[in-house]
């Protein structure tokens, strides 16, 4: 595992707390954030929303950007929030944030994808009430299996955006020199956007980025990845450093 060389793309903060756990397991990266995290001013709707949080049986939290805005907003408005109201994330480090906070939260346990949200015994046995409905915490764009999903199911499902994600500026030529420069031999994207990014900074060297082993977190982003002509994408199930790391070590990494 001490043989791959990683570009790490998630925001700047995450890539750092990342990148001190894959050292501690001899793991080399270099952190090139490709998300950087803008809130969004709240509207009147969205001020609604929070004001109704008593009337939805769940709440979905995405990502830890959205549980971090999403506090600041619960404290805002609900000093005691509602007690019967079920909250849910992706992820487990999203989940902790919600603990953390006092809040009832559950998140799988298995893989951390919106597939595995929504096999949740949890979840379902919230969603048991009449006329169910489900409040989503998230980034602009994004997550419509979730809502898709549940909306079949005759869920009454609304979405709080809470920020977006903005490509950082860098000068041309940037992603491939840091390839080269430090020869590494991974990349790594925690989002369908992140992916999106790293195709658009790579511009006229994407044949040439495509051609290095991709790791994310979903099936949904996998197949996105391989229709943008990535050669070798690695599904983690997830994007928590243990997900990754269980990744590496079941991966041969290439030679420099």
């Amino acid at each position: 595992m001490s043989d791959w060389r990683l570009l790490l793309t998630r925001p700047q903060e995450e890539s750092q707390a990342l990148a001190a756990m894959l050292a501690q397991h001899g793991v080399f990266s270099s952190s090139l954030p490709l998300l950087e995290i803008q809130p969004l001013p709240e509207t009147a709707g969205q001020r609604a929303l929070m004001l109704d949080l008593q009337r939805y049986a769940a709440v979905i939290v995405v990502s830890k950007p959205a549980a971090r805005l999403g506090l600041e907003r619960l404290k805002r408005y609900w000093p005691q929030p509602p007690v019967h109201v079920q909250w849910f994330s992706v992820g487990s480090a999203t989940g902790r944030l919600l603990t953390d906070a006092g809040l009832d939260a559950c998140w799988p346990q298995a893989a951390e994808d919106s597939e595995a949200l929504l096999q949740l015994a949890q979840l379902r046995r919230a969603l048991q009430v009449p006329e169910p409905r489900v409040l989503i915490l998230k980034g602009e764009g994004g997550r419509e299996l979730i809502a898709g999903h549940l909306r079949a199911q005759g869920v009454t499902v609304n979405y709080l955006s809470l920020y977006r994600r903005v490509l950082p500026e860098y000068p041309a030529g940037e992603l491939q020199g840091r390839i080269k420069a430090q020869q590494l031999n991974g990349l790594l994207v925690s989002s369908a956007q992140g992916l999106e990014h790293l195709i658009r900074l790579a511009a006229g060297d994407w044949a040439q980025v495509a051609s290095l082993p991709l790791f994310v977190p979903s099936q949904r982003v996998a197949l996105l990845a391989q229709a943008a002509a990535v050669e070798h994408v690695v599904d983690c199930r997830g994007m928590s450093a243990a997900a990754l790391l269980e990744a590496l070590q079941a991966e041969p990494a290439p030679a420099h």
